[in-house]
């Protein structure tokens, strides 16, 4: 059994590898999982040969007998989880009038119904690392697209704002158990995600993910009397043209 481990959805790039390699060096082993094979395992064995403990997961989170299944594989490669990281999603732009139903399921579905399931699946694990310690983690990545309701982006926004109030919840559940519920909601962060706006924020001017992953390192220094159920994360050159974003 690992000393400490940790589980990272949409862990093959961006925000989820950055935490990944942060929790990495804290000393926690890590099971990431992603839906692309290839990229999932390049990002593993990049990561291993940093001396990482990593275990890699092959999954497609709308579905939730793939969520339960990753939940389970990382309980048999590692007996604990001390921090899950649900930071899978995804971010569609349409109109209001143009909204296409597979792509309003499909952001649901990764954004908000994969996130409760494996957070159902992760309590008991992470319920017993708060009885040992005192500071089990969950980390939901939200948006601050879920604060400020930006124009084209409605029903990601609506996700966010879900997930937000969705950890809020979890944290007054779980008061009391060793657990701690975090949601965090950055602006635009420079990835893949960000790609179709970076022709006008350039991605210097961009949250790094590393800062995510900074966040995430905080959260776990506080002593177990702390708990923060919301951090947004602004740049600070966010302004009327971009939304706030």
């Amino acid at each position: 059994m690992a000393e400490r481990a940790a589980l990272i959805t949409g862990g093959s790039g961006g925000i989820g590898l950055a935490i990944a390699r942060r929790l990495g060096e804290r000393g926690y082993a890590l099971t990431i999982s992603g839906r692309q094979e290839e990229k999932l395992l390049s990002t593993a064995e990049g990561l291993a040969n940093e001396d990482l403990k990593v275990e890699a997961v092959v999954a497609d989170v709308t579905s939730e007998e793939a969520v339960v299944d990753l939940v389970a594989e990382h309980k048999r490669q590692w007996g604990r989880l001390d921090c899950l990281v649900n930071n899978a999603g995804i971010g569609i732009g349409q109109a209001i009038d143009g909204v296409q139903s597979k792509h309003f399921d499909r952001q649901v579905a990764i954004n908000l119904r994969a996130l409760v399931i494996a957070t159902r699946e992760s309590v008991p694990m992470l319920k017993e690392a708060g009885a040992e310690h005192g500071k089990g983690l969950i980390v939901n990545l939200a948006s601050i697209a879920g604060i400020q309701s930006p124009a084209w982006l409605s029903v990601y926004a609506a996700t966010k704002a879900a997930v937000l109030s969705y950890s809020r919840s979890s944290q007054k559940e779980l008061a009391g158990s060793g657990v701690c519920c975090t949601a965090i909601a950055p602006g635009f962060v420079a990835t893949e995600m960000t790609e179709f706006v970076q022709g006008e924020v350039p991605p210097e001017k961009m949250i790094q993910p590393e800062d995510i992953a900074e966040t995430v390192s905080f959260l776990l220094n506080l002593t177990p009397a702390c708990a923060i159920p919301e951090i947004v994360v602004s740049r600070s050159a966010a302004g009327p043209d971009s939304e706030g974003l």
